[in-house]
C-alpha cells in the first residue's frame, strides 16, 4: 500500500535504493510512501498561503516575509547557546536547539531539535556554515550529514563550509511522529492499492485510517505542528545560533520547497541557496500527484529502452517496444495482485502487488539502480522469488532486517497532510480521477491515484495551501531541474525559477533524482561555483 513519500531525496542507491540515490549521488527524494504511503510524499509541496478556488482555478498570493526584526517572545530562541558534543563518526558534533511548538503562542511550550555538525577542515577564511536537507519529508538530515555529506561533498566545499544538518520537527531525532508498529506498517504496506471491488476498496480506506487514528493517538499535540512554514522559521533559529548572517543551503526533492519557503519568509537572510529537484509550491495536491505520476511514466520508459538493449531484460529482448515493456509488467503485477509469492527463504512476507510496484518505484530514482532491478524482475518472474523486489521496497520504507521501520513514512504523512488539503475525500473521487491518472502512466497511474487519497482521513486540517513564492530581494537562488526526474518532474524546477524574483534555473539533461554529485562535471561545478563565490551559472545552462 502506498504513499509514495513526495518528492525526498534518497537515502543509497549504490549500496541499498532508497528513494533516489545516495552514496554517489548526493541525494535524492521519495514520492509517497508504499504506494500507500507512496501518495504520501508526492503530496508535499506547500504551507501557508491561499489555497484554490472550487473550480480548481488556483487563487494564490505569493508567500509573504515575515517582519524584519525577531519578535520579542522569541529573542530567547534567538539568542540560545548550543552545547556541542562529539558523536557518529570522528569529526561530527551535535546538540540539541529548542524552537517554539507553536509560533503563534511561544510562551506555550518548546520542541527540541537535534542538529549535527562537521567543522570546516580548511585554513582559508571559513564562509560560514552549510546546512543541508535530503529531503522527504521525512528524511533525517542528520544521517545524510553523517552518511554522505559530511565526508562525501566536494573537499573544496568541506574546506570552506562547517557542514550542518538539522532533524526537521518530528523526524528522527527531533521528536519524531509515531503511529504504527513494525507489524502494522508490513500489513500497511501490503495492502492492495488497486482494489477491484468494494471489499477491496474498504479494506484500503480503512488501513488509511487504522494509519491516521494510530498517528493521531500517539502524536496528537505534534501533529499539528509539523509545516514545512515552521521547520523553515526553526531554520532561521539555527542561522542566528550558528552565528551566520544569512543561511546558506542545499537541499534535496522535498528539500527545495523547504528551502524555498525560507527564502519566501526570510528574503533578506538568504545567501548561496541550491534547490535540487525542485518542487512547484504553486501545485495542489492532486496536481501534484498527477505530475509525479507522469515524472515516474517518463522515467520508466527510459528505463524500458534501456532495459531491451540488455541480454538479461525480463520484460522483452530486442525489438520490444517500451510500450510492450510496460503491458508486460503489468501483467506481472496483476498476477502478483491474485497471487502473490514467497519473499525469499529469510522472510515470511510474501510478494503482492503493492510491495512489488513501491520495489519499481524506488529504482526509478536512479539509472544506476537499472540493473539491480533487472535482476529482481527476473528472480521474481522467472524463479518464484520475490527477495529482490522486497528488498528494493525495504529501502524505499526504510525498514530494516528485523521489521523495524524508521518514522520516514510517518513524518511524511504528517508534513505532507498538514501542508496541502487532500487531494482526494472519498474513494468515489478517485474512481473519477483514474483515467486521468492512467493516461498519465499506464503502469503506474491506478496505484499512485489511489495512493492520493491517504490524506483524506487524517486527524488533523491541513494549514497550508497552494501559494507562489517570489522572495523578493534575496540573493541569487539556484534551482536545479533533471529533465527525466520520476519524482521532481523538470516542469516544477522552471515553475519555481520563475517564480523566485532571483532565480537561476540549471538543467541536467537526463535520468535520475536530483542532479548534484550524481556524475556530471558540468552540474557539479556549477553548483560548486555557485556555493563557494556566489555566482550562478548563465540563465539557460544546461549540462547532461
Amino acid at each position: 500500500m502506498h504513499t509514495w513519500p513526495s518528492p525526498r531525496r534518497n537515502r543509497s542507491t549504490r549500496t541499498r535504493i532508497g528513494t533516489g540515490t545516495r552514496n554517489r549521488t548526493r541525494a535524492t527524494a521519495r514520492v509517497s510512501g508504499s504506494l500507500l504511503a507512496a501518495a504520501a510524499l508526492l503530496v508535499s509541496a506547500c504551507s501557508s498561503g491561499s489555497s484554490t478556488t472550487s473550480s480548481g482555478t488556483a487563487a494564490q498570493a505569493a508567500l509573504a516575509a515575515l517582519p524584519r526584526s525577531t519578535p520579542p517572545a522569541l529573542s530567547s530562541y534567538y539568542t540560545q547557546h548550543l552545547h556541542w558534543r562529539s558523536c557518529g563518526a570522528p569529526g561530527f558534533q551535535c546538540a540539541t536547539m529548542k524552537a517554539p511548538l507553536d509560533y503563534a503562542k511561544p510562551g506555550a511550550g518548546d520542541i527540541r531539535l537535534a542538529v549535527a555538525r562537521k567543522k570546516a577542515t580548511g585554513k582559508e577564511k571559513p564562509l560560514g556554515s552549510l546546512l543541508v536537507n535530503p529531503g522527504g519529508p521525512g528524511g533525517s538530515a542528520i544521517d545524510y550529514l553523517q552518511q554522505y555529506a559530511g565526508i562525501g561533498y566536494p573537499a573544496e566545499i568541506r574546506a570552506r563550509y562547517d557542514m550542518v544538518a538539522m532533524d526537521p520537527r518530528g523526524v528522527a531525532r527531533s521528536e519524531p511522529v509515531e503511529c504504527l508498529d513494525g507489524p502494522r506498517m508490513d500489513t500497511f504496506t501490503q495492502t492492495d492499492n488497486t482494489p477491484d471491488d468494494q471489499r477491496e476498496t474498504n479494506a484500503l480506506v480503512g488501513e488509511y485510517k487504522t494509519f491516521a487514528d494510530s498517528c493521531g493517538a500517539h502524536s496528537a499535540k505534534l501533529l499539528r505542528h509539523v509545516s514545512t512554514v515552521e521547520a523553515a522559521r526553526d531554520m532561521d533559529i539555527l542561522r542566528a545560533v550558528l552565528g551566520d548572517p544569512r543561511l546558506n543551503y542545499v537541499g534535496a526533492s522535498y528539500g527545495t520547497f523547504l528551502g524555498a519557503t525560507y527564502a519566501g519568509l526570510f528574503p533578506g537572510r538568504v545567501g548561496r541557496l541550491v534547490l535540487d529537484g525542485a518542487m512547484d509550491p504553486s501545485l495542489d495536491a492532486r496536481k501534484l500527484n498527477l505530475g509525479q505520476t507522469a515524472g515516474f511514466e517518463t522515467a520508466f520508459q527510459a528505463f524500458a529502452k534501456d532495459c531491451v538493449r540488455q541480454p538479461d531484460c525480463p520484460l522483452g529482448g530486442r525489438g520490444t517496444t517500451p510500450a510492450q515493456v510496460g503491458d508486460h509488467l503489468e501483467a506481472f503485477f496483476r498476477r502478483l495482485d491474485a497471487h502473490p509469492i514467497p519473499g525469499g527463504e529469510a522472510d515470511h512476507r510474501m510478494l503482492g502487488e503493492a510491495l512489488a510496484t513501491t520495489g519499481v518505484i524506488a529504482a526509478m530514482y536512479d539509472q544506476g539502480t537499472w540493473e539491480q532491478l533487472r535482476e529482481a524482475l527476473t528472480s521474481a518472474m522467472e524463479k518464484n522469488d520475490g527477495a529482490g523486489l522486497l528488498a528494493l521496497s525495504d529501502s524505499y520504507y526504510e525498514r530494516d532486517a528485523h521489521g523495524r521501520y524508521s518514522n520516514l513514512m510517518m513524518a511524511n504523512s504528517a508534513v505532507n497532510c498538514l501542508d496541502l488539503p487532500p487531494a482526494f475525500t472519498s474513494p468515489e473521487q478517485v474512481e473519477k480521477a483514474l483515467p486521468q491518472f492512467e493516461k498519465a502512466s499506464p503502469v503506474f497511474g491506478r496505484s499512485l491515484a489511489w495512493a492520493s487519497l491517504n490524506c483524506a482521513y487524517w486527524p488533523v486540517n491541513a494549514t497550508g495551501g497552494p501559494h507562489r513564492i517570489e522572495a523578493k530581494g534575496a540573493a541569487p537562488i539556484l534551482v536545479v531541474g533533471t529533465t527525466r526526474d520520476p519524482a521532481t518532474p523538470y516542469p516544477w524546477a522552471q515553475s519555481l525559477a520563475r517564480q523566485l524574483s532571483s532565480g537561476h534555473l540549471l538543467t541536467y539533461v537526463g535520468d535520475g533524482h536530483t542532479a548534484y554529485g550524481r556524475g556530471s562535471a558540468c552540474i557539479d561545478s556549477a553548483i560548486d561555483t555557485y556555493l563557494l563565490h556566489g555566482t550562478p551559472p548563465p540563465t539557460g545552462k544546461r549540462c547532461s
